[in-house]
């Protein structure tokens, strides 16, 4: 099976051989969500002469587009078909099932290669390092949504949706409301979503009542969309909660709201739903979201009736603290109170993930880059390292939407192309690149996932979907996954 693999693989490489120059600039991708995707399709367009390879550690290509992005949101997801024919040029390939690190060193890569752009984002996540966040019940926000989403590492997450009324969910971004949308809007609405079967059986038979949104700082400095938060507010049956004191503003926060408009969005459609919601219209069957600002979690207390099970979030209350123009921090203010729950969502933030051979900025969570250029280390007067660049969240950190990969891409493509035109990157040499690395993954047994296999698992999606009135139905596990590639 791994030589048929190799086989289709060198058989598309020769259709598509007499279409490339004789010493082709080799480009590998690491990474096939967005920000690889765009830098793939930018590196075709500005490098007439390039071959660029993707590859990812999932046999399906797509990153957060396909695991991130809510099932409610297929409007976001539409960009699939974009970077679909990114895939199908025939100066590009996708491989599957690649691990940097196990299946290849990223040392063993740079010599494949002229050009190596990691691309592979934020697969772990920020811990709050206070007690009790390993108690049952404790999930991030990130495994949540891999676990409705059908990612294949977050099958067996199993989150407890019986045996509690209550979750609350620490932290108030776009991943926050996502979450917390997903929990609370009707299950016959998100029936004819891309959500994972297993998911929605367990969103049917879930006890959860009430969210609570929770925050260290205010309403001003939320840090969702007006969009995200638009969409929640208008959840049908959803009573909403946001305590009116916690709305009045200090003079700063006030100046700093007239120039960021985006903020200020935010903050006129929470004081709306604060005072225009009608409160316990249609008894004890309407669920609940409550917004709660000016709070920190400070431990997670364990259930005394289950044993190693959390049964709520201690939090300090807190106060703004100016450390700047515009800019506040949350300070603990010694008062403390409880919110009891069953189950808690931690949205503060995705982490990166370094790999040998890779310089990494602990402190920030991103490689030390200059414009997408890899540093060699973080003090001042670093080298480059030479052909490896970086893109997306390994950039920049986890923050912007789909669309800021497109910048982010267009940057990284251009300190390629001034590195090339200088002579700061030479492609004169010739490099091993597709050939070397299908030769290598083949040698070490690695099965590799090609776009044409991909797309036995999009058609078999598709088909399970169509009878069940969804836009597909995901094969949420390895064994299925790799069932349909064989």
């Amino acid at each position: 099976m791994q030589k048929m693999a190799i086989w289709k693989a060198k058989q598309w490489l020769s259709r598509s051989f007499s279409s490339m120059p004789s010493n082709p600039l080799r480009v590998c991708v690491v990474g096939s969500g967005p920000a690889g995707f765009y830098t793939a399709e930018k590196m075709l367009k500005v490098q007439q002469q390039a071959q660029v390879d993707i590859i990812d550690r999932l046999p399906t290509p797509f990153g957060l587009v396909r695991s991130g992005v809510a099932p409610d949101h297929p409007e976001t997801k539409i960009v699939i078909n974009q970077f679909s024919r990114v895939a199908q040029h025939e100066r590009c390939s996708f491989f599957g099932t690649v691990t940097l690190g196990s299946s290849i060193s990223l040392s063993e890569l740079r010599e494949l290669y002229h050009v190596v752009v990691l691309a592979y984002g934020a697969e772990s996540d920020r811990s709050l390092g206070i007690p009790g966040e390993n108690l049952k019940g404790i999930h991030s926000a990130r495994e949540f949504v891999w676990w409705y989403n059908g990612h294949p590492d977050g099958r067996n997450l199993d989150p407890d949706l019986k045996s509690t009324d209550t979750a609350v969910i620490l932290g108030q971004g776009n991943v926050a409301l996502d979450v917390a949308r997903i929990l609370l809007r009707p299950t016959t609405e998100l029936a004819t979503t891309d959500i994972a079967s297993h998911a929605l059986s367990a969103l049917e038979e879930s006890s959860i009542r009430k969210v609570y949104l929770v925050g260290r700082r205010g309403p001003a400095q939320a840090a969702c969309t007006a969009k995200e938060l638009r969409e929640i507010l208008g959840l049908r049956n959803l009573d909403i909660s946001i305590q009116e004191p916690d709305l009045i503003l200090t003079p700063d926060v006030e100046e700093g709201l007239t120039s960021n408009r985006i903020q200020r969005r935010v903050y006129e459609l929470l004081s709306k739903a604060a005072t225009s919601r009608p409160k316990n219209d249609a008894g004890l069957s309407k669920r609940q979201l409550h917004f709660v600002f000016f709070r920190k979690p400070d431990s997670f207390i364990e259930s005394k009736d289950r044993h190693g099970h959390a049964s709520g979030v201690y939090f300090e209350k807190t106060v703004l603290k100016g450390v700047g123009p515009g800019k506040q921090i949350a300070i603990g203010t010694g008062e403390f109170e409880v919110i009891n729950c069953g189950l808690v969502l931690k949205s503060i933030g995705y982490k990166s993930i370094p790999v040998d051979g890779l310089p990494f900025d602990h402190k920030k969570g991103i490689v030390p880059n200059d414009r997408g250029r890899v540093l060699s280390d973080t003090s001042g007067d670093s080298i480059l390292e030479e052909g490896l660049y970086v893109c997306g969240w390994l950039k920049r950190g986890p923050t912007g939407i789909v669309a800021t990969n497109l910048h982010c891409a267009e940057e990284t493509v251009s300190s390629i192309s001034e590195d090339l035109e200088k002579g700061v990157l030479s492609s004169s040499s010739p490099k091993p690149g597709r050939d070397g690395l299908l030769q290598l993954l083949n040698d070490r047994n690695v099965r590799v996932v090609s776009f044409s296999d991909w797309e036995k698992i999009d058609s078999e999606e598709r088909k399970l979907g169509s009878s069940r009135n969804k836009p597909r139905e995901k094969l949420a596990t390895w064994d299925e996954l790799q069932k349909y590639t064989l």
